[in-house]
């Protein structure tokens, strides 16, 4: 074969049947990725695509991606053959269901194979990428209509992953703004499919299921929206009817209790946390109060998703979800995602996603444990943050190999509600407790956040107001957020140090106790 490659010309690349026979190959229900693996290692794939033979072999220069280019999309059709085989029920629920309904399998196979195909190219890869789409899928034998879709997934193939792993999923408009780029449900479905055979491919352990229950969730509520169920029922009246629903679950309750403790959330609450969780939440939260606890964590964790997680219940604070991200660092614990909310009578309640280290339960129980109880003792003064922090950093090298540019974005428009801050750098110990201590210094507060690190570059997503609850919009205020954030991107692991003092939740603690025992009263 490779003696023959000069067989392969331009009047061959354009045979009617030799490019069916290769779109045969392809999208074979066998194992197309084997075939395509031996015609890439002898030459053919390359010679017969172009394109193609521009990315065999290349590298790419970070630490998310493990393989070069070209193997990285046979892997990619490989996991697709898996899941259209009906092999991968268990990790990829979803997708699994979807596939069969897929009729134009041609034109996701290719997309598959070609996604990532104009890698290298100083012109962004998937505007590049789809470029060589339309020019190639007339000549495989895809009509104008599968061209277009063709192109249309490799442009946004991307954009299902980002969504995501990097906006709040429970705001309104991140759905709305998605669907309107999307537009049809055969869209999602084929999105969805290449986004996970994508995601999967990448190397291993950079797939797991907190990503596959990211996908899953903004698939359901797009899917809603595109069919024309999504509710327009107004905020207060689903805010309204989740607390019933709520005071019914707590039917085995004294009336007193039940009214207090469904009074003590607020509409975000109760119409963005599941009710299973919101009866586990009023639970831990009068459990704390019989025990006379101001502080106390609760951890719970799910082998299916890869996430663990630990509820935070304490006195507010503006620094709070900095300190408990420190806590975290200092425990060698990954956030992946963190929901905040503030109760009815001043405290906190802080459910924070943190990424499975051990497959056995009991053992990731066991240092969830350890991470709550670092979270308390932080919290309550007992471990002060930037030692214990600094005893983590000791040793540890600084990634100077893969340069990172800070960058910072702030927009209006993502949401209806909030401002949304996203901060992309080098990932480093600490680093999302100096950035949400310096979110905490420009008096912004934080009502959720999106941790997200892809091999050595961390994406973090920060939905924001002021401290009356409006949108930042004043471009000078806009500006000196953009500054701050920058100069702690830089690293400079001492800053938390000074941003940092002692015992603060402690003395929030003490101040806040009396005003507890009042409003139980």
């Amino acid at each position: 074969m490779t003696r023959s490659l000069a067989l392969i010309d331009h009047n061959f690349r354009e045979n009617e049947e030799a490019n069916r026979l290769f779109l045969a190959v392809l999208t074979s229900r066998r194992d197309p990725g084997q075939i395509l693996r031996r015609m890439n290692e002898s030459g053919v794939l390359g010679r017969f695509v172009p394109e193609f033979g521009k990315i065999v072999s290349m590298m790419q220069f970070n630490m998310y991606h493990h393989y070069t280019v070209d193997e990285h999309l046979i892997r990619t059709v490989e996991v697709l053959a898996e899941i259209d085989k009906g092999k991968a029920e268990e990790i990829h629920p979803l997708a699994a269901k979807l596939m069969p309904g897929i009729e134009d399998r041609q034109s996701l196979y290719v997309a598959v194979l070609l996604h990532d195909v104009a890698k290298g190219r100083q012109e962004d890869h998937s505007i590049a990428g789809a470029k060589v789409a339309r020019k190639l899928c007339p000549r495989f034998g895809l009509n104008p209509k599968q061209t277009e879709l063709v192109v249309w997934l490799i442009e946004q193939h991307l954009l299902m992953s980002m969504v995501a792993q990097t906006r709040d999923l429970h705001d309104r408009k991140t759905i709305t703004d998605f669907a309107d780029k999307v537009q049809s449900l055969d869209r999602l479905k084929m999105l969805l499919v290449l986004t996970v055979c994508d995601i999967r491919a990448v190397g291993p352990g950079v797939w797991n299921g907190w990503k596959g229950q990211l996908l899953r969730t903004l698939y359901y509520e797009t899917e809603l929206l595109l069919s024309g169920g999504f509710s327009e029922v107004s905020r207060k009246e689903r805010a309204k009817h989740a607390a019933e629903q709520l005071g019914k679950a707590l039917g085995n309750w004294s009336q007193k209790d039940q009214k207090t403790y469904t009074k003590l959330h607020y509409e975000p609450y109760l119409l963005s946390v599941e009710l299973e969780d919101q009866i586990r939440h009023a639970h831990f939260i009068r459990e704390s109060d019989k025990a006379g606890k101001a502080l106390a964590t609760m951890v719970r964790t799910h082998s299916f998703h890869a996430i663990t997680e630990i509820t935070v219940l304490s006195p507010d604070h503006p620094r709070l979800l900095s300190i408990i991200a420190g806590a975290c660092a200092a425990a060698g614990a990954n956030i992946a995602d963190a929901q905040i909310f503030t109760t009815s009578d001043g405290r906190a309640l802080d459910t924070i996603l943190i990424n499975r280290e051990f497959p056995i339960d009991e053992d990731e129980m066991r240092r969830a444990a350890t991470i709550g109880k670092m979270i308390e003792d932080v919290l309550s003064g007992h471990k002060r943050l930037p030692e214990v922090i600094a005893t983590r950093s000791k040793g540890k090298k600084k990634n100077k190999t893969f340069p990172v540019q800070p960058d910072v974005t702030i927009s209006n428009a993502l949401s209806n509600k909030f401002t949304v801050v996203e901060v992309e750098c080098l990932d480093r110990i600490g680093l999302l407790a100096e950035i949400t201590a310096v979110l905490s210094d420009l008096s912004l507060d934080i009502h959720s956040a999106r941790i997200t690190t892809f091999g050595e570059k961390v994406i973090d997503t920060f939905y924001v107001t002021d401290l009356v609850g409006q949108k930042i919009t004043n471009e000078n205020r806009q500006a000196s957020i953009v500054t701050q954030l920058k100069g702690v991107m830089a690293e400079q692991g001492d800053e938390l140090r000074d941003r940092m003092p002692s015992g603060i939740i402690a003395q929030a603690v003490q101040r806040s106790a009396p005003a507890q025992k009042k409003a139980k009263v």
